[in-house]
């Protein structure tokens, strides 16, 4: 991982999974059509070179043309897909192809690359994570010479801080390289945004394994249960992305440069291991499943072992009372029970019992069993 990600918590929302509203069926190829609940796009513009760079925030649609410079790489970012007419004009200013952009709008897309006639379309899906639980973000982009425009789901925030850092000051080599370069740097920000989520879920399943040994309750059953289909989300999410990267790696692209098709092999990497992360730790929840349950019954045991010790010890002592409390008498013949007429009976039949229970406990405690 070559930095640590930043992400504004003001932007991240739970999803619930459901399905999206679709098109109805006929529709005509690239119509765009947005979810209902969509906010407001905010337009913003990075426009940069070696010697300069120049943002703006807020770019209304019609102005749009006039912050672009042609001395400059451009990365033109879209928050918010609820107008379908700003998306159309996006399209049409930059020659984007109409199944492409009827893909911006559907949030559902699966993670891909598609090559146009000369953009790279490219669907990637962002982490959140919050008390509700996990979910993804859909971010697409167009790589076009020279020019990089994404469009988010969500405005006010995302994982591109270090991003726009490096090239507001001019780190690293993103300044001196087209926009394929920029584009990788943002697919490896979203693929590394995945490891401080696996390393909290790494965290909470060895709280969970403690509690499994130490205090086995039904919650940690259904947290282990919780963060698994999490883990299987993260698994649908990163393995497209995986072959996305493994697309742009191999297919040859006159928009995707030799040295950047090199940086991808690093996002590729960085996904290949948390796909081995995320199945270390599935196989992590299935083992405190069966941490839980060999607790719940050594538990058991425990319980079981005491109440048959228990009654163990009760069986003489119940024997002794049940015999002299027998109904003879002893007035009719000396052999009904003439115990009772002893003058010390009593206290020698409560020292048997004692004798009999102190006999059974050292017995227990020789043969280990207490």
């Amino acid at each position: 991982m070559n930095e640590k990600v930043s992400i504004n918590p003001k932007k991240r929302r739970h999803h619930h999974p459901r399905v999206r509203q679709r098109k109805a069926p006929g529709t005509s190829p690239g119509t765009i059509k947005v979810e209902p609940d969509s906010a407001a796009p905010v337009i913003s513009v990075l426009c940069y070179n070696r010697d300069t760079v120049i943002e703006k925030q807020g770019v209304s649609i019609d102005e749009l043309p006039t912050v672009l410079r042609a001395d400059c790489r451009i990365w033109i970012d879209i928050d918010g897909l609820g107008d379908p007419t700003i998306i159309q004009r996006i399209g049409e200013m930059f020659q984007l192809h109409p199944l492409a952009l009827e893909d911006v709008a559907s949030h559902h897309q699966r993670p891909k690359v598609e090559e146009y006639d000369e953009s790279l379309f490219v669907v990637a899906r962002m982490p959140t994570h919050n008390d509700s639980g996990f979910a993804t973000e859909q971010l697409t982009m167009f790589i076009k010479s020279g020019v990089l425009i994404t469009f988010q789901e969500i405005p006010g925030g995302d994982c591109f801080g270090l991003v726009r850092d490096r090239i507001r000051k001019g780190k690293g080599k993103i300044r001196e390289r087209g926009a394929d370069y920029l584009g990788y740097a943002l697919l490896d920000a979203v693929i590394d945004y995945y490891y401080p989520l696996l390393e909290r879920f790494g965290d909470e399943l060895e709280q969970l394994e403690d509690r499994a040994i130490s205090d086995p309750d039904p919650e940690v059953i259904s947290q282990v249960h919780i963060l698994k289909q999490h883990l299987l989300g993260i698994r649908r999410t990163v393995w497209p992305m995986r072959e996305a990267m493994n697309t742009l790696i191999r297919d040859e692209s006159h928009l995707i440069a030799d040295e950047t098709r090199l940086y991808l092999r690093d996002c590729y990497d960085h996904a290949f291991q948390i796909l081995d992360l995320v199945e270390t730790y599935r196989e992590i929840c299935a083992d405190i499943r069966d941490i839980y349950l060999s607790s719940i019954s050594n538990r058991m045991n425990e319980v079981m072992k005491v109440l048959t010790i228990i009654a163990t010890i009760f069986i003489p002592l119940t024997f002794i009372a049940g015999v002299y409390g027998m109904n003879f008498d002893p007035e009719s013949s000396p052999w009904n029970m003439p115990e009772l007429k002893a003058q010390y009976g009593y206290p020698v039949c409560l020292g048997a019992m004692l004798l009999v229970t102190l006999g059974l406990l050292g017995f227990f405690r020789r043969r280990r069993w207490i």
